[in-house]
C-alpha cells in the first residue's frame, strides 16, 4: 500500500487527500497540521464567507490574475478549471453563486460550509488529520521519505508539501536543495497621508486609475479611501503586480491617481461647459460626477486653490486647469503599506523553475510534490488563489493516484 503524507491542514492540503484517496481507495493518505485547528485561512475567507473561486472561465483570461505564475498555471487550467470547482463542490452538496463582481461564494454565505464538507470527507474516507504536528525535519532514505515531527516520527512513499506561505516549511524546503525567492508581502494598503483624504473614511470611486510614478505599474477599478489611506481592487491589484517593485523602493513612492479614468484633456472640456453652464452656482457646494463623493469633490476644489465662496463664472484659467490636474493626474505620496488578515498574500516561495507542472511535482526529486502558496505564485484579490490551491490539488491527487 502506497504511503502518502500531506504536510499542511489548508485548503490545497484537503483538497489533494479528498481527491487522490476518492480516485485511488488503496492509497494511504494522513495530513500533518502544526496548529490545533485545521482550514482557518478558509474560515476567514472573504469575511467568514470564503470566496471559493472567480468566475472566469477562459484559462488564458484566468492567469492573467497572477503576476507570479501566469505562465506555469496555464496548462494545469486546461486540466481543472473554474468550471470544475462549480462542479466539484456542487457535487459534494455545496451549490456556488456568481456575485456582481464576479467573485464566488458557497450560496450558504458561509466558510463553515465548506470547511464542514472537508472534514466529513476525510472522516468518511478514513484520511487521518493530526493536529499539533509541526514538521521539523525531512529527510530521503532511498526511496522512502522520513518525516520527524514534535511528536511522532513517520515514513511515506510520497511527500506532499502544502503548508502555504510560512518561513519554517520554505526552510524546510531548502533543506531538500529547493531555491526559496525571497518573500515580500502582496496584497496591501497604501498608506498615504494627505489633507485631500483625510477623514474621509469609507467614501469610494468606482472606476479609478492608479498608476505608481516612475513605473509602468497601472490598474483600473474601485478605489476605497481606508483610515490607514487608499485601498480596494485597484489599489491591491497594484499592490500585487508591483509587490516586488514596491518592496525595492521601501515602500515610498509616488501614486498618481485620475479619479474617474478621463483624459485632463476630456476633462477640462467637461469644467469649461460647466463654467458655461451655470456660472451662478457656487464650484464647492455639489459634485458634478455621480460617481464622486461630495466630500471628496470639496477637498478637490480645495487643492486647486478655488475659494469656498467662487461661483464657476468666477474661475480663472489657472484655477480651472487645478481642477482638471486634481481629478486626472493628482499625485499622493505614500509611505509603507498595511495588509490584513483577509488580504494578507506573499509574493515568493518554492522557485517555480524547479517545478514539473504538469503533475505539480518536484524536478529535483520524485514524488515530493508542492502545491499552494508554498510556490512562488500568488494573486489578485478575488478568490484566484483559491482556485490555484484546487487545480494544484486536484493534479497532484491525479499524479498520486495513477503512479
Amino acid at each position: 500500500m502506497k504511503k502518502v503524507i500531506i504536510v499542511g491542514g489548508g485548503a490545497a492540503g484537503f483538497f489533494t487527500a479528498i481527491n487522490a484517496k476518492e480516485a485511488n481507495p488503496e492509497l494511504d493518505i494522513t495530513i500533518l497540521e502544526k496548529g490545533k485547528e485545521v482550514l482557518q485561512k478558509v474560515k476567514i475567507s472573504g469575511g467568514g464567507r470564503c470566496n471559493v473561486t472567480h468566475a472566469c472561465f477562459d484559462p488564458k483570461e484566468l492567469v492573467k490574475f497572477y503576476p507570479r505564475g501566469e505562465k506555469e498555471l496555464l496548462g494545469p487550467f486546461h486540466q481543472f478549471m473554474t468550471g470544475d470547482t462549480f462542479e466539484w463542490f456542487e457535487n459534494n452538496g455545496i451549490p456556488l453563486k456568481i456575485e456582481e463582481d464576479n467573485r464566488v461564494f458557497p450560496e450558504s454565505n458561509s466558510s463553515q460550509t465548506i470547511i464542514d464538507c472537508f472534514l466529513s470527507k476525510t472522516k468518511e474516507l478514513a484520511i487521518p488529520v493530526l493536529k499539533n504536528h509541526g514538521v521539523i525535519s525531512v529527510l530521503k532514505e532511498g526511496e522512502k521519505w522520513l518525516i520527524q515531527t514534535k511528536n511522532k516520527k513517520f515514513s511515506c512513499d510520497a511527500l506532499v508539501i502544502a503548508a502555504g506561505s510560512s518561513k519554517k516549511v520554505w526552510d524546510l524546503s531548502k533543506t531538500l536543495d529547493h531555491t526559496i525567492v525571497n518573500p515580500v508581502p502582496s496584497l496591501f494598503t497604501f498608506n498615504i497621508k494627505d489633507e485631500r483624504i483625510t477623514d474621509l473614511l469609507g467614501l469610494s470611486v468606482p472606476n479609478a486609475s492608479v498608476k505608481i510614478k516612475n513605473t509602468k505599474l497601472e490598474a483600473f477599478g474601485p478605489l476605497l479611501i481606508t483610515h490607514w489611506g487608499m485601498s480596494g481592487p485597484a489599489v491591491l491589484k497594484l499592490s500585487a503586480f508591483g509587490a516586488r517593485i514596491l518592496a525595492e523602493k521601501n515602500y515610498q513612492y509616488q501614486v498618481e491617481l485620475n479619479w474617474m479614468s478621463r483624459s485632463t484633456l476630456e476633462m477640462l472640456d467637461e469644467l469649461q461647459n460647466l463654467k458655461v453652464e451655470q456660472p451662478k452656482k457656487q464650484v464647492i457646494l455639489k459634485s458634478p460626477f455621480q460617481e464622486l463623493p461630495r466630500r471628496l469633490w470639496e477637498r478637490l476644489v480645495i487643492a486647486s486653490e478655488i475659494k469656498s465662496n467662487q461661483n464657476w463664472a468666477d474661475i480663472s484659467k489657472v484655477q480651472l486647469q487645478n481642477l482638471a490636474n486634481q481629478l486626472t493626474q493628482a499625485v499622493f505620496q505614500a509611505q509603507g503599506k498595511s495588509t490584513f488578515k483577509e488580504e494578507f498574500v506573499t509574493a515568493g516561495g518554492v522557485d517555480l523553475k524547479e517545478i514539473n507542472f504538469k503533475r505539480f511535482e518536484s524536478k529535483l526529486h520524485k514524488n515530493l510534490f508542492f502545491v499552494g502558496e508554498v510556490l512562488n505564485i500568488d494573486a489578485v484579490t478575488g478568490g484566484f488563489n483559491f482556485q490555484n490551491a484546487w487545480t494544484g490539488g486536484y493534479i497532484v491527487a491525479k499524479s498520486l493516484s495513477s503512479d
